[in-house]
């Protein structure tokens, strides 16, 4: 496709995978990139993890260095934002003035943290993990705190709670759910990691909540818990959920709800408009209520998918959702969406810290959550890649050749 222009708006994983597919898939037209923040686009998942440690660099982090931009003409405008969308003139406004006429928009707008709504939220040292700059700022008060406080028992914030106590820190996580991880992972893998934390030291609060913190020359000190708990926190990590990015679409009077909405080839309601990545709200191939997934693989099909699409290849997004999550030397495996499972089955060595737990609804196979099981994990994104199923039954037989049946689906 020749004489067209796409303006990608946001420079996250898949604003970046838009942008790389189009030239992958032949795409000759114009091609901009509002990235909003001054760096390059980088990698975000490292942050709690890798970088927070230390194990990685800032120049690691980029998907692509400059040069790449450059040689496949994408034109980077860092540090700008998109201030809005006039779809009569088919222009985007940016914040330095500029416009950038298209024939398509690409909405890569991601989502930003959720604010802590109580007391001394706006104290010193409460921070939260969303840019490399609040990696770098967090670096540095980590360094001198000796107590933390974790507001959250999400991937995010128990990826930080482990960092955290392996450098030796006092950490509590508070979370207002009744287990770990409950909006994502099946009680099994809640166990696990929660006795897993437990065992480095980490204090857990579950089903409690913050009611307000208390500080001292407008630093944090302590935590105040819905329970009366009173925690020592002289730095307070809050990853309590994200919000979707989505007034720009709604201020383009596109169709919205807790993000954007977007039909099954991830288009808005504006055809010449698709939304992707954490900001989205798209339907799933089996039906049922439209969902939005804030992850890294998510983010990165939906992008390729909208590049092909853009390209000629039109089509319906129909990729399985997996994660990953990385916690002491514990790799957390996703494949598939667990919620509404009416029953599970384990599969392998719990006390081995190898194991899956398959999740089925009706007797169907719709999610395997694996703890130090690539095997399984992978066997998994192709059964359910393929839309085929196994038992419950031969789930739960450590005879049944998982592996060989999944090989037999993509041979």
């Amino acid at each position: 496709m020749t004489g067209t222009s796409v303006v990608v708006i946001g420079g996250g994983q898949a604003g970046y995978q838009v942008c790389a597919q189009l030239r992958s898939e032949g795409f000759e037209g114009e091609i901009h990139l509002v990235a909003g923040e001054p760096a390059i686009p980088y990698q975000r998942p490292p942050l709690s993890k890798a970088y927070l440690l230390g194990k990685t660099s800032a120049a690691d982090l980029v998907f692509r260095r400059e040069e790449f931009y450059s040689a496949n003409r994408i034109d980077l405008h860092l540090g700008v934002t998109a201030e809005a969308i006039d779809r009569s003139a088919r222009t985007v406004l940016l914040s330095d003035g500029g416009r950038l006429p298209y024939d398509w928009v690409v909405l890569a707008t991601g989502a930003r943290n959720r604010a802590l709504p109580v007391p001394g939220a706006d104290l010193g040292n409460i921070l939260y993990l969303r840019t490399i700059q609040d990696t770098d700022y967090l670096k540095e008060r980590l360094h001198e705190a000796r107590s933390v406080v974790v507001v959250g028992g999400g991937f995010i914030g128990l990826e930080f709670a482990a960092v955290a106590s392996m450098l030796g820190k006092e950490v509590a996580v508070v979370e207002m759910m009744p287990r770990l991880m409950a909006r994502a992972v099946p009680p099994a893998i809640s166990t696990f990691f929660e006795e897993l934390h437990r065992s480095h030291g980490v204090s857990l609060l579950l089903g409690d909540g913050v009611r307000a913190i208390t500080g001292e020359n407008g630093m944090a000190k302590r935590v105040e818990t819905s329970s009366g708990r009173s925690l020592a926190g002289d730095l307070v990590v809050v990853g309590a959920g994200v919000l979707p990015n989505d007034d720009l679409a709604r201020a383009a009077d596109l169709a919205v709800r807790d993000g954007v909405l977007v039909d099954i080839t991830l288009r808005t309601s504006d055809p010449s408009i698709f939304a992707v990545g954490d900001c989205a709200r798209f339907p799933l191939p089996g039906g049922g209520d439209p969902i939005r997934l804030e992850s890294v693989q998510n983010a990165t099909d939906q992008g390729r998918h909208v590049a092909r699409v853009i390209a000629g290849r039109d089509g319906e997004y129909e990729a399985v959702p997996w994660f990953w999550s990385d916690q002491y030397d514990i790799k957390l495996q996703i494949a598939g969406l667990s919620q509404g499972a009416d029953r599970a089955v384990s599969r392998g060595d719990v006390a081995a810290r190898r194991f899956s737990v398959f999740s089925f609804k009706a007797g169907r196979l719709i999610a395997v959550d694996s703890i130090n099981s690539p095997g399984d994990h992978m066997a998994a994104r192709k059964l359910l890649g393929a839309g085929l199923s196994i038992t419950p039954e031969q789930a739960g037989d450590p005879a049944f050749d998982l592996r060989a049946t999944a090989k037999a689906v993509s041979a």
